[in-house]
C-alpha cells in the first residue's frame, strides 16, 4: 500500500490545498480524540513521537518504539479504530537526547534508536542531527549535520534492506527549526523566517551526503524540509503566521517537484493562519502542546466542577488533582524549571497555565494518574448538572445538549481536545483527500 502521505503531497504539488497534520503526543486522551477526529474525516491519522519521548531506553514516557506501537494499537482497538489507518512517525530523530555526551557515543545511541523506530513500523522519519554534542565545535558546521543525518538514514535503510515491499519503506523529512522543539524558552520578540538560501543549502548538502553513501533510493523518499515559517509560541506569547513575510520561502519550494515544507510549533495559530500555511506549501503541520493544553483545560474544568458539585458530600473523596499535579512538578522540576521565570507567584501560574504546557510531562506520574482516575470516577458516578457544565465547559455543554456526546468526563475531555483537532482537520482539508 502506498504511504497515504505521498498521495496528499502529490495532490498538493498539483495545486490543491492538501495537507496533513501530525499529532505529536503520547497522551492517551489526545490520541483517542485524534482517532475520533479521523473517523469524522474518513482518512488517515499521523501520530509522531520524539526522540526524547520514545527511544530504546524508554525516553521520558518509559516507552521504547515497540512499546509505543503497542500503546497506540491498544488505544485503536479500544476505540474500534482501524490501526492500519495510523501512520507512525519519528520526530527529531538524532542525538538530541544525548547532547551531553561525546558525538561518537551520542550518534551510536541515535543509530540504535532509529533502527528500532524503523523495524517497528515507523514510516515517516524526521532526521535531525542539528544538536551539538559535548565535544562538538560551536557553531556546529552544516556539513557535519548533513553527514550525520545521512549516516542515520543509512542505518534505517540497512535495517529494512530485507523488506521486499518498497512501498513500505519510510519517507524522510530533513532540516530543523529554531528554536528547539517544545516552544521557545525565552520571551519572544520577533521570529525570522528561514532564508531561501539556507533552505537551498540544506537540500543541496543533505542530498550530496545521501548520494555519497549510495542512498539514492532513500533520497527519492525525502518528502519535506523543516523550516521556520515565522511562527512560534513561548510561555506567554504567540507569534502569528504572516504570509507576506514567508512569500519568498513559499515560492521557492514550488520549484522542488517532490518537496513540501514541514512546519513545527504551529500550536495556537488561528484557523485562517493554518489554512494559509497549507496554501503556502507548509503542507505538514505539527501540533502537540496545544492538544495537551486543551486536555489540561478540560481536566481543570472537571476539577472545578468536582469541587462545586461533590465537596459537601462527606462520603466522597475528592481528587484534589491540581494540588497533586503541583506536588509532582515540585518533586521533579527538570521539565519546567528552565522554561518558567519570575517570582514564585509567576512560576506557580505558569506551571498551570503556560502555553508551553510543561505540565504535559507529569500526567504519567503515578500519583497524578491515580488522582485523574479518581476525578473521572467521581464524575462518572455523579454526573455534573447541566447548569454547572454550562458554567465551566460551555462548548461541551452545547455538544451534550445537542446529543453529540454524553455527559461523561472522558467524552467531555475528548470533545475539548477535538476543538483543536477540528481546526487542523479543516486547515489541511483532510476530509477531501
Amino acid at each position: 500500500m502506498i504511504n497515504p502521505i505521498l498521495k496528499i503531497i502529490s495532490s498538493h504539488k498539483q495545486g490543491r490545498p492538501a495537507g496533513i497534520y501530525s499529532v505529536c503526543s503520547s497522551n492517551k486522551f489526545v490520541i483517542e480524540a485524534a482517532m475520533k477526529q479521523a473517523e469524522i474525516d474518513g482518512g488517515n491519522l499521523l501520530i509522531e513521537s520524539t526522540s526524547n519521548q520514545v527511544n530504546q531506553f524508554g525516553g521520558y514516557t518509559g516507552m521504547t518504539p515497540a512499546k509505543f506501537v503497542t500503546f497506540v494499537r491498544n488505544i485503536a482497538d479500544s476505540m474500534d479504530f482501524d490501526f492500519n489507518r495510523v501512520i507512525l512517525g519519528g520526530d527529531h530523530l538524532g542525538p538530541n537526547a544525548w547532547q551531553n555526551e561525546r558525538a561518537g557515543d551520542a550518534m551510536a545511541k541515535a543509530s540504535g534508536m532509529v533502527r528500532e523506530y524503523a523495524v517497528n513500523g515507523f514510516r515517516k522519519i524526521h532526521l535531525d542531527a542539528s544538536m551539538r554534542c559535548a565535544d562538538d565545535p560551536y557553531p556546529l558546521d552544516e556539513q557535519i549535520v548533513a553527514e550525520r543525518a545521512a549516516e542515520l538514514c543509512g542505518v534505517v535503510e540497512k535495517a529494512l534492506s530485507d523488506n521486499s515491499d518498497t512501498q513500505q519503506l519510510p519517507l524522510y523529512v530533513i532540516g530543523t527549526e529554531v528554536p528547539v522543539p517544545g516552544g521557545a524558552k525565552e520571551a519572544l520578540k520577533d521570529v525570522s523566517v528561514t532564508e531561501v538560501e539556507d533552505v537551498q543549502k540544506t537540500i543541496d548538502i543533505t542530498k550530496q551526503a545521501f548520494l555519497s553513501r549510495g542512498l539514492e533510493s532513500a533520497w527519492e523518499r525525502v518528502i519535506a524540509v523543516v523550516v521556520q515559517p515565522g511562527v512560534e509560541f513561548s510561555d506567554t506569547a504567540i507569534v502569528e503566521y504572516d504570509s507576506e513575510k514567508a512569500r519568498k520561502l513559499s515560492k521557492f519550494i514550488e520549484n522542488e517537484p517532490n518537496l513540501v515544507y514541514e512546519a513545527h510549533s504551529t500550536d495556537y495559530q488561528k484557523k485562517d493562519s493554518l489554512q494559509q500555511m497549507v496554501k503556502d506549501h507548509f503542507a505538514i503541520l505539527k501540533v502537540g502542546p496545544w492538544l495537551t493544553f486543551a486536555f489540561r483545560e478540560a481536566v481543570f474544568a472537571l476539577s472545578f466542577m468536582e469541587n462545586e458539585w461533590l465537596s459537601h458530600k462527606k462520603d466522597i473523596l475528592l481528587s484534589d488533582i491540581q494540588n497533586v499535579l503541583d506536588k509532582a512538578m515540585q518533586a521533579n522540576p527538570v521539565y519546567w524549571q528552565n522554561y518558567y521565570h519570575g517570582d514564585s507567584d509567576e512560576i506557580l501560574f505558569a506551571k498551570k497555565y503556560s502555553y508551553s504546557d510543561r505540565v504535559r510531562y507529569y500526567w504519567s506520574d503515578q500519583n497524578v494518574n491515580n488522582a485523574l482516575s479518581l476525578l473521572l470516577n467521581n464524575l462518572t458516578e455523579n454526573p455534573v448538572p447541566m447548569t454547572l457544565l454550562s458554567q465551566y465547559m460551555p462548548e461541551q455543554y452545547d455538544s451534550v445538549k445537542g446529543g453529540k456526546i454524553a455527559n461523561k468526563p472522558v467524552e467531555l475531555i475528548q470533545d475539548k481536545i477535538m476543538k483543536v483537532t477540528g481546526i487542523y482537520s479543516e486547515a489541511t482539508n483532510l476530509s477531501d483527500y
